[in-house]
């Protein structure tokens, strides 16, 4: 059934972020290049492999969807159970169109590896199993595109004891991994994460360093139901931080937390924005707004300047916050440290989630592992996603 004799295979990736404002879907072209010792587990990825992207689109969710997901994370299983439907119908539609756009037919492509909508994660600790769930119906997406779809890529990891998270930093050592030199993979969404790519393959370090823009986006849907986002920082620009607040949020127990670790909009979301919105009614909003930026910044200085990169290629919606990435070049630039747009390298900064779950899809139809126990945790690198025939 799979396709793995192919040394070429044509495979869409979408993705539905934390920050839920859209989907994007990635046309992509990969084959490999070359292979490593296939006698250790960590070796039986291809080193290097050849990424096309053929075509990017990125749909925009209706308000009203927007606000079904923000819902969801909180939801009843009526809300739940309906959604998983609505959005498998929404991911199917931008892969036709997607589709449409490049004059391509589904028969052309392999597979869809479909991150889906994530509602809820639970990361494992010492006292409770882990768990994690992403929605999105796969069935509906091949019964409507006729298209073999491979999903549900966090769950394997977890059953083998893994975070489920992160994911993209196998994707990000074959795409961005450059011999001798130190490249820090910085994705700002909702959560910010972040890969550390060294030489060898087992030396790489990722993590979710915690918000990227769930806290603002949240704040501002409260301040104004019409807004979805702070656009370019305006708001938080012409607030200050508030000292108090900021010196609480770093004092977060998740920042002082070691890897393998992973978070989500359930520590950092709507529940501690309606908190410190509460507290902190006397300040002035964009004070508050001025301050969940300027911990984004700082949080992101403080994970990834241990590590000392040559290079910090930042990917994300965070990179539409042009207050926020001016806050955080502006403390790596004293340290010689230089912070660059992802699409230099051909990837717009919206599609690269989705590029790198196209990559993911691919080592699954490889029969390939495509998590990385020494970042997620697990006990063993394991086959990832659950495959659905059309």
């Amino acid at each position: 059934m799979l396709s793995v004799v192919k040394k070429k295979l044509t495979v869409i990736g979408l993705m539905s972020g934390t920050s839920h404002d859209g989907v994007d879907a990635a046309i992509t072209s990969i084959r490999q290049l070359s292979s490593a010792n296939p006698d250790r587990i960590p070796d039986r990825i291809p080193h290097r492999i050849d990424v096309k992207l053929i075509r990017h689109l990125h749909v925009s969710y209706s308000k009203s969807l927007r606000n079904e997901i923000s819902r969801s994370f909180n939801g009843n299983t009526e809300l739940i159970c309906g959604l998983n439907f609505k959005l498998g119908e929404v991911f199917a539609r931008a892969v036709l169109s997607a589709l449409k756009a490049s004059a391509m037919n589904p028969n052309e492509i392999d597979a869809i590896a479909s991150h889906g909508q994530t509602v809820y994660h639970i990361p494992p600790s010492r006292h409770k199993m882990g768990s994690t769930l992403q929605i999105g119906e796969p069935a509906v997406i091949a019964a409507r595109t006729g298209i073999l779809t491979i999903s549900n890529f966090r769950t394997g990891d977890m059953a083998a004891g893994g975070q489920g998270a992160p994911l993209v930093p196998l994707t990000d050592y074959l795409l961005f991994h450059k011999k001798g030199r130190r490249i820090a993979v910085l994705n700002i969404g909702g959560i910010a994460n972040v890969t550390i790519l060294r030489d060898s393959i087992d030396d790489i370090a990722a993590f979710d360093i915690g918000p990227g823009n769930s806290l603002i986006d949240e704040a501002v849907k409260m301040y104004d139901p019409d807004l979805a986002f702070d656009n370019n920082g305006d708001i938080a620009k012409s607030g200050m931080p508030i000292e108090q607040l900021l010196k609480e949020l770093l004092s977060h127990r998740y920042f002082k937390k070691t890897p393998p670790k992973s978070t989500g909009r359930e520590t950092f979301g709507k529940k501690m924005v309606e908190d410190i919105l509460m507290r902190y009614a006397d300040y002035p909003f964009e004070d508050v707004l001025s301050t969940f930026t300027h911990l984004t910044a700082i949080t992101v200085f403080n994970s990834v300047l241990p590590f000392k990169p040559d290079e910090i290629i930042l990917t994300g919606g965070g990179l539409r916050n042009i207050f926020m990435n001016r806050l955080i070049n502006n403390l790596f630039a004293p340290k010689g440290i230089a912070v660059k747009d992802v699409s230099i390298y051909g990837i717009p900064y919206n599609a690269k989630e989705a590029v790198s779950f196209a990559i993911l899809g691919y080592l699954t139809l490889k029969r390939l592992p495509g998590n990385l126990p020494s970042v997620t945790g697990a006990d063993r690198g394991v086959i990832l996603g659950n495959i659905t025939l059309p």
